[in-house]
């Protein structure tokens, strides 16, 4: 993903790569940094520039599992952390890679995700919230989605409800087992992009997800509420 750009907001924002572990900042601090890091970005460079280096200042929150979508869901840029998380699952397979459709299309989602109904209701909850179906690349993607069948043709149709921004998430991962996760998600004021931060919610995770990154237990902290 390139170098992480210098600057002092970012430097509050994420300690050096590898050192997000016990004492490093919590997600929620650190996605706030990012976003203040990124409204300065934009102060001082042009708007295709601070497109380009927001995908960089996602690498930051190295080793956690963590991942920059925009607005239609497409997966723009993610730490190594979450693509060896994900890439088992199937996540990252698209060209490119997209949550929603994911979700809707590939039916490793059911079995990967025990919560996969309440996921597939955020999902359809960020992007109603997010963006609108006058957009061309949401309606071309509501559109292929929709032939796809009721699941995400009835969510659309719902009443519109917002989209959590935090909560816990049970994923069955084919190499790591069992694993509970914690997130935080920040809405990016740059053109609908949202940034997601997994953290272990249990010992028992936080101990799988060091072992897929090739650490020594102990690395990622274990997090709760």
């Amino acid at each position: 993903m390139g170098p992480v750009p210098d600057g002092a907001v970012i430097a509050v924002a994420c300690p050096p790569t590898g050192e997000y572990s016990r004492a490093s900042m919590p997600p929620k601090r650190a996605a706030a940094s990012l976003s203040a890091w990124a409204s300065a970005s934009r102060s001082r460079t042009s708007a295709g520039n601070a497109a380009a280096v927001m995908p960089s200042a996602v690498s930051c929150c190295e080793p956690a599992p963590a991942v920059l979508l925009n607005r239609v869901g497409d997966i723009v840029a993610w730490t190594q952390g979450y693509e060896r998380y994900a890439r088992p699952l199937g996540l990252l397979d698209g060209d490119p890679p997209n949550m929603v459709r994911y979700l809707f299309t590939d039916d490793r989602s059911r079995a990967v995700f025990p919560g996969w109904d309440r996921l597939a209701d955020e999902q359809v909850a960020h992007l109603r919230s997010e963006a609108t179906l006058h957009d061309p690349h949401v309606a071309a993607l509501a559109d292929e989605l929709t032939a796809a069948g009721a699941p995400f043709s009835d969510r659309l149709a719902a009443v519109p409800a917002p989209p959590s921004r935090f909560g816990l998430e049970a994923v069955e991962h084919p190499e790591a087992g069992r694993l509970r996760l914690s997130f935080e998600t920040l809405a990016l004021a740059d053109e609908g992009r949202r940034l997601v931060v997994h953290m272990p919610a249990d010992e028992a995770t936080a101990i799988a997800l060091d072992r897929l990154n090739g650490r020594r237990p102990g690395a990622l902290r274990a997090v709760s509420g």
